[in-house]
């Protein structure tokens, strides 16, 4: 994948009539297959549990859209206007994915795993990296370059944020085994550690600050690192009072995600959840 990288970077800020060159557009379309593919991504994870960001693949995303022209890519009576280099992802019986019925779309460039179930109506966008056994449920959006790990559920109308600009920005990253509860949102670059529960309607950005009722601590983001939610963190939505002479005049709060409970290796996440909330 080096020369790829090399090749891709060495295409930054050229004009389109220049990528739209022979040569250049057989680029875009090995490195638009390798995400397909699962080859490259967005960001990776090394053994210690370090991720890492890799700008020149957000900027060969871009690169397809500023190539690409508006083309009439109606299927079947819908009608669907986009960019050409950007269709829906061709998929098959072979790629053992669970795709129901019902008006879900996966955009191209995008890495789905064998075995991950996608529900009507859902929206998965270029970039992303969904692994094996993951269950993307209704109404749900996987965003541009998120990555999401295996085993994760995604529930209904849950909106796991997109990133493309600026380049260096983080995706959301979602590690492997975590239950992101109904309505949740994760945006801005968050990231969650294994196994890690967010209840329903938990909303989780760069500026939120979570109170780990466990430990005593509240977690707030570092300079230059995104909000980390610790792994096995059972997390629900709580709310602060507001200490100025205003908010207590009117009884003001802002809403807080709570830390409840930690699971431990025996417990789902379905059981975790439903004993925090007692």
């Amino acid at each position: 994948m080096h020369h790829l990288q090399s090749s891709i970077e060495s295409l930054i800020g050229s004009s389109v009539e220049y990528l739209q060159g022979q040569n250049n557009l057989a680029v875009l379309e090995d490195f638009l297959q390798a995400l397909n593919v699962g080859e490259i991504r967005a960001a990776t994870c090394d053994e210690s549990g370090t991720w890492t960001v890799h700008q020149w693949v957000k900027q060969g995303i871009l690169m397809l859209f500023k190539v690409g022209v508006l083309k009439d890519m109606s299927i079947s009576g819908m009608p669907f206007f986009d960019k050409h280099t950007i269709p829906l992802k061709e998929m098959s019986i072979s790629d053992n994915v669970r795709l129901v019925p019902g008006g879900s779309a996966i955009r191209t460039g995008s890495y789905i795993a064998p075995g991950v179930i996608c529900m009507p109506p859902m929206y998965i966008n270029i970039g992303a990296y969904v692994d094996s056994g993951t269950m993307v449920d209704s109404h749900a959006l996987v965003g541009t370059c998120a990555q999401i790990g295996k085993n994760v559920h995604i529930s209904a109308a849950a909106q796991i944020g997109g990133v493309l600009e600026p380049a260096g920005a983080r995706p959301v990253i979602i590690e492997d085994n975590v239950m992101i509860g109904g309505n949740c949102g994760v945006y801005e670059g968050v990231l969650i550690r294994n196994r890690a529960v967010l209840g329903t309607g938990v909303i989780l950005n760069a500026s939120t600050h979570v109170y780990d009722l466990v430990n005593g601590i509240v977690i707030k983001p570092k300079a230059g690192q995104p909000l980390e939610i610790p792994a096995n963190a059972v997390v629900i939505p709580g709310s602060r009072s507001i200490e100025s002479s205003f908010g207590r005049e009117h009884g003001l709060s802002i809403s807080t995600p709570l830390i409840v409970k930690y699971r431990d290796e025996k417990t789902d996440a379905k059981t975790a959840l439903e004993d925090a909330l007692r």
